[in-house]
């Protein structure tokens, strides 16, 4: 693509009357396609290439004149917004598309490291707000345009224990800060900065404990701050990632950890943990609310111009039904499609065959019979992970 060209739309699709004035709101041309094969690089700090990458290499397959490789790398999602901030500081963007959840996503959009896909490029994705289920556009919304969700889940506050050794599994927030106290150490969650069931957890208590303000961490979440300290009195530590809590958990050095439905479901099918592992709903004097989660496209600003068309492209493709159908997967990100009329019917027959065999038919009617919250966003979400790093796990992560 040479210089990109800006087109004023007809009043008719463009115009907007702001404080009795008109004022012609401008929309960049799609950019053109690359006249040879070019190389994507894609960093995931979500483990979403579990959800995306069939659909990622089926556009190679029906592309082989726009793409002629994917490169997949993996990251913590905390590191990796500096790292691209000092790519784009020396003039060089080596990342072409960055797959993660709302953290990393939250954080850059912080720092002014995404392209503005939408209203830019809203030519390539027409109607795009009508085809997202209810709980995923409540998702959608809050990335200002800047990253395009693909994924769509439910996520808790939800625990998972082993019954063989959990007899009277806690049911609320009073109930599991008893037994915590009375089981030192053995009930813990992840840094909820890089981990999805961690900031489930860390987001879902302000709705169910009551908190004045829900979307307030700094001045609305006293209930949560207090509660969460208490909990940490009888917490050993904090790992990084959700990954060690399943382990933990398979392994028997822990009891009861923070979960949600695709990491509930996905750590038994790979027999992380075991099959007999159970799941529950965590309620406090509020009630219960589900807290939803999502992960998202991204395009780093800087990005080489030959490139940009085909990274729209990518994320067109991936939002259709035929490809949202593979991110039932192995129930990784329960239930997965972001968009409406994606039934499991659709899926691979293996990940109907899973899900048959370790889903949860109680989620489905779970989802149906509580509300479902979206969780923070851009720097509310950034402010209730540094409240919680310094004043939480400053001491105990590792």
């Amino acid at each position: 693509m040479g210089t990109t060209r800006i087109r004023v739309p007809s009043v008719a699709l463009g115009a907007l009357l702001i404080a009795g004035a008109a004022r012609v709101v401008l929309a960049a041309e799609l950019p053109a396609m690359p006249t040879s094969p070019v190389v994507i690089n894609v960093v995931d700090v979500a483990g979403q290439l579990a959800l995306t990458q069939k659909p990622i290499d089926a556009y190679r397959a029906a592309h082989p004149d726009l793409v002629s490789r994917f490169t997949f790398t993996k990251a913590p999602a905390p590191e990796l917004p500096g790292k691209i901030k000092a790519m784009q500081d020396a003039g060089r963007v080596d990342i072409d598309l960055v797959l993660s959840g709302t953290d990393a996503i939250s954080a850059g959009m912080e720092q002014g490291l995404w392209t503005q896909i939408l209203p830019n490029y809203a030519a390539k994705f027409p109607n795009l707000e009508a085809q997202y289920l209810p709980g995923a556009l409540a998702m959608q919304k809050p990335a200002g345009g800047q990253a395009i969700e693909v994924v769509f889940a439910v996520a808790g506050p939800l625990l998972e224990y082993a019954p063989e050794r959990v007899k009277d599994a806690p049911k609320s927030t009073d109930e599991l800060l008893a037994w915590c106290k009375a089981h030192p150490n053995r009930f813990y969650y992840a840094r909820p900065t890089n981990s999805g069931p961690g900031r489930a957890f860390l987001q879902g208590l302000p709705y169910v404990l009551g908190d004045s303000d829900p979307r307030d961490p700094i001045n609305g979440w006293a209930k949560t701050w207090a509660y969460l300290k208490q909990l940490d009195s009888c917490i050993e530590y904090y790992p990084t990632g959700t990954g060690v809590t399943m382990k933990e958990l398979g392994e028997g050095s822990r009891d009861i950890i923070a979960s949600m439905p695709g990491w509930d479901i996905n750590p038994r099918v790979l027999g992380v943990v075991p099959k007999s592992a159970e799941t529950v709903t965590l309620a406090g004097p509020a009630g219960f609310f589900w807290d939803s989660d999502a992960q998202y496209m991204a395009i780093p600003k800087g990005v080489a111009p030959k490139k940009l068309g085909v990274l729209l492209d990518l994320i067109h493709f991936v939002l259709e039904p035929k490809q949202q159908a593979m991110t039932y997967d192995s129930g990784y990100f329960y239930p997965g499609p972001a968009i409406k009329d994606v039934p499991l019917s659709m899926a691979p027959q293996e990940s109907q065959d899973v899900l048959k065999e370790f889903g949860r038919p109680e989620y489905d009617q779970l989802i149906a019979k509580y509300p479902v919250k979206s969780p923070l966003f851009g720097k509310d979400l950034v402010a209730a992970f540094h409240k919680w790093d310094e004043e939480i796990g400053s001491n105990k992560t590792k």
